[in-house]
């Protein structure tokens, strides 16, 4: 009886102390942000052992993916607009709102002085392309065409824009140098492994010219019982994640 026994509770302590099943979590994710939750991705992952597997794009596009039924447990745009409306549609759960980050606007160029004479490339404007992300779909195309509209030089640049699906596709034109210069991603530029890393030149637009990039994250009702979701949404709030978002060049609140 005493062996008996014993073992029953040796069974209970091998129990309680075997970690909660890993589970797996798709998230769809900004591009502007794709280094950077990687990383934190990766993180996450060793830390916990659950697995996220992320699907990079435009945060419009990637929206109406998800109100579209999309199977996605999380929501990390590049905007607030979008990640309240899918709280607004019965999508997303309200309550898990975040601001995760708060993007910065750059004017990068490989051939041109933007880093002491920004606005006076733009102004004089003999480049062929200046490239930006779509500015109905990507917030960060969206600050940049209001940003040239208040300092008046959008009329002298809108015949010469290419317009990236994306923040990532713009970034592509002045990698690839289809385009010489570009309004890019501030996060771009200070990633180590950037193609473009220390090469050129670049001006931040200071945040005071533009509304603020608020990139809001949210829960989708897809996601609310999956437990890599929900423990991925708090993990980016740690000091750990917060960390790697600012050394890709963003703010945090």
């Amino acid at each position: 009886m005493k062996r008996l026994l014993g073992l029953a509770v040796l069974g209970v302590a091998l129990f309680g102390s075997a970690p909660v099943m890993a589970d797996t979590a798709n998230i769809a994710v900004a591009a502007n942000f794709t280094k950077t939750i990687e990383e934190i991705g990766q993180l996450f992952e060793k830390e916990t052992g659950h697995q996220v597997k992320f699907s990079f794009g435009p945060t419009g596009k990637l929206y109406a993916q998800i109100k579209n039924g999309a199977p996605f447990d999380a929501f990390f745009g590049a905007d607030e607009k979008r990640l309240l409306k899918t709280a607004e549609d019965g999508i997303g759960i309200e309550k898990s709102y975040f601001v995760y980050a708060q993007g910065q606007i750059a004017l990068y160029s490989a051939n041109y002085p933007v880093a002491e004479h920004a606005l006076e490339v733009l102004k004089e404007a003999k480049f062929n392309h200046l490239a930006i992300a779509n500015p109905k779909t990507a917030p960060y195309g969206e600050r940049a065409v209001a940003y040239l509209q208040k300092v008046g030089l959008y009329d002298g640049v809108k015949a010469k824009l290419v317009n990236g699906e994306s923040i990532a596709h713009a970034f592509q034109y002045v990698v690839t140098n289809n385009a010489e210069i570009g309004f890019v991603a501030l996060s771009q530029l200070v990633d180590p492994q950037s193609p473009v890393y220390q090469k050129g030149q670049y001006w931040i637009v200071p945040q005071s010219e533009y509304k603020p990039i608020n990139q809001g994250a949210i829960l989708t009702q897809r996601g609310a019982n999956n437990a890599a979701a929900t423990a991925f949404m708090e993990f980016v709030k740690t000091p750990k994640a917060i960390e790697i978002i600012q050394r890709y060049g963003y703010n945090v609140q």
